[in-house]
């Protein structure tokens, strides 16, 4: 794996174990995604070796992969509903790169014209949480395209182990990721109606890290909206040509810690940029289907989001 392959694995992998030692995920779960990770027994040994996870033997690894999945609790709530005489919102399929990608749009009814937004979805594929946040954008005036990443292997419909999803995107090459949101531009940007000189776009979890390392590699993209996401590589920062409003959640330390660094590498670039940080909140905040949801950071920095969309494009 080059370095940018290896921040995508490491990120999924640190997540686990976070959650891990923070008691929101079971032993025996976390070391059966750990084999998933980490390929069979003895990739998974050397993962956790990594994490500073010390004692596993193969047949307690062995023991785990029988585990059921234990899939974090949804509410399945959404915030747009997705009949709203408002938008029009469906799933969509288009054909790149030698096979049928997944996605799903959302646009304003009755407007002939609009903006453009990329919504890129967390580490769990295209959830109906994403699916509302596409919903949210379109209800507020522009075309959005939420592109499923896990279209390679079917879709994250095919999936019902989340563990899976996260798995297959973390294993997956960055080359194949980047060339797959290329081409998933390419067709929001083909959207009846779309004013493609103004593009936006959002991600959440690994999306965020995604919007970031996108926003290094369009120079026409106007804003970036990364959500508690990692840090693209500080020497590409320089690249950045859209504004970038950064959201993160005071006790997400594991990707927080790194906001103050960021920040200095964006004014040294003269990128310019605004962060938020809430205090109480953790990662994916924002989602209001999970069990980290804290409502008021999340309703502020969606608020904020369109004012910067509506400011930028």
């Amino acid at each position: 794996m080059n370095d940018y392959e290896q921040d995508l694995f490491r990120y999924v992998a640190e997540e686990f174990a976070e959650d891990y030692h923070e008691g929101e995920m079971p032993r025996r779960e976390f070391l059966r995604r750990s084999v998933l990770l980490g390929g069979s027994i003895a990739g998974a040994r050397v993962l956790l070796a990594s994490l500073g996870v010390a004692g596993v033997s193969a047949a307690e690894l062995a023991h785990a992969q029988t585990a059921a999945p234990q899939n974090e609790a949804v509410r399945n709530t959404y915030q747009v509903d997705p009949d709203d005489p408002s938008i029009d919102a469906r799933d969509v399929t288009y054909d790149a790169l030698g096979r049928t990608n997944f996605a799903y749009v959302a646009r304003p009814r009755g407007v002939t014209s609009a903006p453009v937004v990329l919504v890129i979805h967390e580490n769990r594929g295209l959830q109906t949480h994403i699916k509302d946040v596409a919903r949210r954008v379109a209800k507020a005036g522009y075309i959005a395209l939420a592109p499923d990443f896990v279209s390679p292997a079917g879709g994250t419909a095919k999936f019902t182990d989340t563990a899976e999803i996260s798995a297959f995107i973390a294993r997956t090459s960055a080359d194949e990721h980047v060339r797959h949101a290329l081409e998933a531009v390419r067709v929001l940007k083909a959207q009846p109606g779309a004013q493609a000189a103004r593009f936006g776009m959002i991600g959440f979890c690994w999306g965020g890290g995604m919007t970031w390392r996108l926003a290094t590699q369009l120079p026409d993209l106007k804003a970036a909206v990364p959500y508690y996401g990692p840090s693209p590589s500080f020497a590409d920062i320089p690249k950045i040509k859209a504004v970038v409003l950064g959201v993160y959640g005071a006790l997400d330390a594991r990707i927080t810690g790194n906001a103050a660094a960021t920040e200095q590498a964006l004014v040294a670039a003269g990128v310019k940029h605004r962060f938020l940080i809430y205090p109480g909140a953790n990662h994916a905040f924002h989602n209001d289907t999970g069990g980290s949801y804290k409502r008021d950071a999340a309703e502020n920095a969606w608020a904020t989001t369109l004012v910067w969309l509506k400011n930028s494009l």
